[in-house]
């Protein structure tokens, strides 16, 4: 199976981060550099190089995965509400459950195994995502996350915030396959070298990462646990079974289960740090999904049999 072969490759990379944080090849300074490298110049490059290839998508297709996308992140943000309350989850880290339920490691994770198993112009479905996933870690995770009274919402719904470099390298690489610009073959080549960067270096980072949480730990939280069953392999085969009631394209498919079956995004551990969440159960929460994650997307790929 090819997901199960590149989930095991993604881990193999995870554990050289971990080896290399343990050796101290990577620090932690140097692992915030790598994660900057990643965010602001390798994932961009990914995204915008799934607009230079030959394969067209069609306008049908495309106006789909938009209206899917809408509808996954307004389901997400409705269960996002639900869950902690079924889950009973203490008052404190309420907001930090909604963001893990909503915000997924799409960058990281997601956009390297769309590549891997789709082709690179997939990543333009996947890059439909980024967009709203932007605008809404900004707007709602920040407001989850917020202790009461805490929020500077001018700063938290600032369009310098929002429009990032993900979003804004989404909305050129949209740009560019839509109006058919065409792109010289040496910068082609470029941010193909920088795209191929991200899979290796993201998770590398997440290795090194978890090279500082007691592990074990994270075995022994029962709610944690039961939320990342939900997270990991209710919602996603679930989710698809439901979109494949209305939708037969199988690369649509394929996408959104990448984007519903990926991990909890390392974002929510950094907003729960700057606007007072539960910073250490965001923490275990990454943690605990991104090991998981290695052996649930394969299983969701083979239940959904994409």
């Amino acid at each position: 199976m090819l997901l199960l072969q590149q989930m095991v490759v993604l881990f193999i990379l995870m554990g050289i981060g971990f080896l290399c944080y343990k050796l101290q090849i990577i620090t932690a300074e140097s692992s915030k550099k790598l994660s900057a490298i990643v965010v602001n110049i390798a994932n961009p490059a990914m995204v915008l190089k799934g607009s230079m290839g030959e394969d067209r998508i069609e306008g049908r297709e495309l106006l789909i995965t938009v209206i899917l996308v809408a509808a996954v992140y307004t389901v997400l943000v409705i269960l996002s509400v639900i869950l902690p309350r079924l889950l009973r989850v203490e008052k404190k880290s309420r907001g930090t459950y909604q963001a893990m339920t909503i915000f997924s490691n799409i960058g990281f994770m997601g956009y390297p195994v769309v590549e891997a198993l789709y082709g690179s112009s997939a990543v333009l479905y996947a890059a439909l995502f980024n967009i709203p996933y932007n605008i809404l870690i900004y707007t709602v995770g920040v407001s989850a996350m917020s202790a009461e009274g805490s929020t500077d919402w001018k700063e938290s719904f600032s369009v310098k915030r929002i429009l990032n470099v993900g979003v804004i390298a989404c909305i050129i690489t949209i740009i560019i396959y839509l109006v058919k610009i065409p792109i010289p073959g040496f910068i082609k080549v470029t941010i193909t070298h920088l795209g191929n960067l991200t899979a290796p270096l993201s998770m590398m980072v997440i290795g090194a990462s978890l090279a500082s949480i007691d592990i074990k730990k994270l075995f022994t939280d029962i709610k944690l646990l039961l939320f990342s069953a939900i997270k990991l392999l209710v919602i996603p085969i679930l989710g698809v079974t439901i979109i494949r009631q209305f939708v037969d394209i199988d690369i649509i498919l394929g996408v959104c289960m990448v984007m519903l079956a990926t991990p909890v995004g390392s974002m929510t551990a950094m907003l729960a740090q700057q606007y007072d969440g539960d910073y250490e159960m965001a923490s275990k929460g990454v943690a605990l999904t991104t090991i998981l994650s290695v052996a649930t997307m394969p299983v969701v790929s083979m239940i959904t049999k994409l």
